[in-house]
This record gives structure tokens, sequence and C-alpha cells, in this order.
């Protein structure tokens, strides 16, 4: 059974609020710890609203069983109400406010925080709301958010933690291999002609979230225990993980491939700390069942 994200650290008042969102794919357990406000994406799926501010609740497993049954879901960002409903929360209450957006390059929700911060910061001048876009997604927005909160723990201030922010994201790394080509079809990554060959085939793409929050296939491997090799392949190219720097990993409901490519991960990295969970659902209409991710540390993306 594959472990869920632990959190280990004790909780550090913090100079300033951080915001940031469900993509990020955090365990909920992780924001209440740690003071994160976190804003959820949503999605829709056989007739119902799921997220948002006002959907339903879905557990991930089912939405995976629903996916491989065929449903057919499709997902919306955060508006610039929702953006602003929050940041005001804390704005109004005398603190300033840190987000931490979804890559600009996936989705509009960076944008509404924009432009919620701008109207904002007319409205409280004496507050600083900042907005990072993170360029990242799933838990490569997870590890980019558990470093920002680290860095806001040890007392940095808003300004420091901002500038932090800004050169680190070029140097959190995602690479993901999909089981299910279908998916990137959908949204544009492939053509009809690769998904139909590459299925019959079994070929399975690599891919990776570029300088400028893009998803962008970079290779592909006869099989899918090859294209696990080969997120480990890429990360032993880029990776600068010093002694403390956890390895992050997020999958679409494939539990044996994720025990796969941790068996591989601790021959070459030891008894780091891997944390794990699932694709959330947003993402995971996206990426479909299946998908598995590794973050780390790098020189650059």
């Amino acid at each position: 059974m594959v472990a869920l994200f632990e959190v280990t650290r004790e909780n550090v008042m913090k100079k300033f609020q951080i915001i940031t969102d469900s993509a990020s794919d955090l365990p909920e357990g992780y924001y209440r710890e740690h003071d994160v406000d976190c804003l959820k994406l949503g999605f829709n799926m056989d007739g119902k609203t799921y997220g948002g501010e006002d959907g339903e609740d879905m557990n991930v497993k089912e939405f995976y069983a629903k996916l491989r049954a065929g449903s057919m879901p499709t997902t919306f960002q955060i508006s610039p109400e929702q953006a602003q409903k929050h940041i005001e929360r804390y704005a109004a209450a005398g603190k300033d406010v840190l987000c931490i957006a979804f890559s600009s390059g996936l989705s509009g929700t960076a944008n509404s925080y924009m432009i919620a911060a701008r109207e904002l910061s007319e409205k409280y001048p004496e507050r600083k709301i900042y907005v990072v876009d993170s360029l990242c997604a799933s838990l490569g927005q997870g590890l980019f958010v558990d470093y920002i909160v680290k860095k806001a723990d040890e007392g940095a201030s808003i300004d420091e933690t901002r500038a932090y922010a800004e050169d680190l994201k070029q140097h959190i790394c995602h690479y993901f291999t999909v089981d299910n080509l279908f998916h990137l079809k959908r949204g544009g990554r492939v053509s009809a002609t690769t998904a139909v060959i590459g299925t019959m085939l079994k070929i399975k793409p690599v891919l990776h979230v570029d300088h400028e929050g893009h998803l962008i296939p970079i290779g592909k491997a006869m099989g899918r225990k090859k294209s696990i090799s080969a997120l480990v392949d890429h990360m032993k190219e880029l990776q600068i993980l010093e002694k403390d720097d956890p390895i992050f990993i997020s999958h679409g409901d494939c539990d044996e491939d994720v025990e796969y490519l941790m068996g591989l991960l601790k021959e070459t990295y030891g008894e780091r700390k891997i944390f794990v969970n699932c694709i959330g659902s947003v993402i995971g209409t996206h990426s479909g069942a299946g998908t598995l991710a590794v973050f780390f540390r790098g020189k650059h993306r």
C-alpha cells in the first residue's frame, strides 16, 4: 500500500498568509497543518459539478473508476471572484498575502489571482498582496509550495519568500508518463493517429513541464516499465538534491507502478524522503488514469 504525504513539521506562525489552489494535489491535512489556504478548482462529470466554491466532493478513487468506465469530465479554473474572496479575508484582517498559482501555461487561474490582487491592492494599499505564477502542476506545485512553506516557517518576510519562490520555480522539475494516450489526444498534446498507433504498439510517452509552464512531450518508451525507468534517467541528469530535499510522486490510481518507481529511486538515492499522493480530479481529467509523475529540485527544468 502506498503511503500518502506525511506531515512531520510543527506548524509555525508565519508573518503572512500563503494561499494556493487544489492543482497542487497536496492532501487536505497538509493545508490544515501548515495554515495554507487552498482554493478549489472544479470539474463537471455526468451532469454534476464537483469542487469549486459550491460543488460536491468526490473521492479520488471513485473519480478514476468513473474515468476508466468512460465518463468524460470537463474542468474549470479559479475565478477572479473566488480568488478575491479568499485574499480579502486576510487583507481585511491586516495580513499580507502570498498567492502560489497553478501554472499559467496550463490554466487561467494565475490570471484570476492577479486580477484579484490588483483590485485588492487598491482597496488595501497598506497590504502586500503578491502572486507567484508557479509554472508548476500537480505535486510539482505541491513540492514548490512545500519549499515556500519551509522558507516562511524559518521566519522569512513576504518579500524574501517571494524572491526565493521566483528563483526556485525554474528548478522544480516535472517528469511523467501516461498509460492512456487518448487523454493527451483530447487535450491536443498528441494527434489521433499517434494515440491509436501508440496504444496498439504499447508506446508510452515521457513528458515534462517546461520553463514556461507548458506540458511538452520529450520522448517515448516501449512499454510501461521502460517509461518509468526513463523518468529516473531524466532525474539522474538533472537533480541537485541536498540531504533534506524530498522527492514527490503523484499518480493516477496506479499503486503498483508507484512501488516500482519508488524501488528504482531507492536504489539510486537510498532512504531519502519520498512523498506520494494521488493526482487530483482536475489534473487527472487531462492526464488520465495510470499517469505517473516524479518531481524534484534540479539544475533547471
